[in-house]
């Protein structure tokens, strides 16, 4: 389920570059903003708010309003992988779309994490150390972008998988064993979190000291 990863996808989001065309040759169309992938993207957008109205009605653990939540919360994370894809490969890339597929990812990933810890089904401080690890690295990565490229690592996708499964697992009305491979699924999701999280800065770190030598040694 992706929910999409953090780190800087560039052969998701990058630009094609533009064909120098041949005398008398026309130029391309521009790509419409009201495209299959934006279309998707703004759906995912638009499921947040119900999923959070699905998650906290009755009182929050009526079996029939989890399951809702549950089917909501897993569209919007399946829109996330393939608007990407559709984008990548039709060449239906846009501002907008860059704009708008983080947005709706954090979104998602966020409500999800912080209704189920004010349900008290997610411990508090596990909701924290994600979301602030996310509005991190985006903070970061704003910051960077203008000195060189942070390619999407297996690491980040991992983690924005393991992030969305143990979610769902939690969302739904388990018991037993079922819900304590939730439990674990959600530790390894808040590990791989923290772990990805320091390489991205890592990486960051080199990027942003070896953007400053270059431009030094001009």
């Amino acid at each position: 389920m992706s929910v999409q990863p953090e780190e800087i996808d560039r052969q998701r989001y990058a630009v094609p570059v533009r064909p120098t065309l041949a005398p008398g040759q026309a130029e391309p169309a521009a790509v419409p903003l009201m495209n299959i992938a934006n279309i998707l993207t703004m759906a995912r957008i638009a499921i947040v708010p119900l999923f959070v109205l699905a998650l906290f009605a009755g009182d929050g653990h009526e079996t029939g309003w989890r399951i809702t939540a549950a089917a909501l919360f897993g569209i919007a994370a399946i829109t996330d992988r393939f608007d990407g894809q559709l984008a990548r490969k039709y060449g239906l890339v846009t501002d907008f779309g860059k704009l708008a597929d983080p947005i709706a990812d954090k979104a998602l990933i966020g409500s999800a994490l912080i209704g189920l810890s004010a349900l008290g089904d997610v411990p508090w401080w596990i909701t924290l150390v994600i979301c602030g690890r996310e509005i991190g690295i985006t903070l970061l990565r704003l910051a960077v972008v203008r000195r060189g490229v942070i390619p999407a690592g297996r690491g980040g996708k991992l983690k924005t998988l393991v992030q969305s499964l143990a979610i769902a697992m939690v969302l739904l009305p388990l018991s037993g064993a079922a819900a304590t491979a939730g439990t674990v699924l959600m530790y390894a999701a808040l590990v791989l979190t923290v772990v990805t999280g320091l390489d991205y800065i890592g990486q960051a770190a080199r990027v942003w000291f070896a953007g400053g030598s270059r431009s030094r040694g001009r």
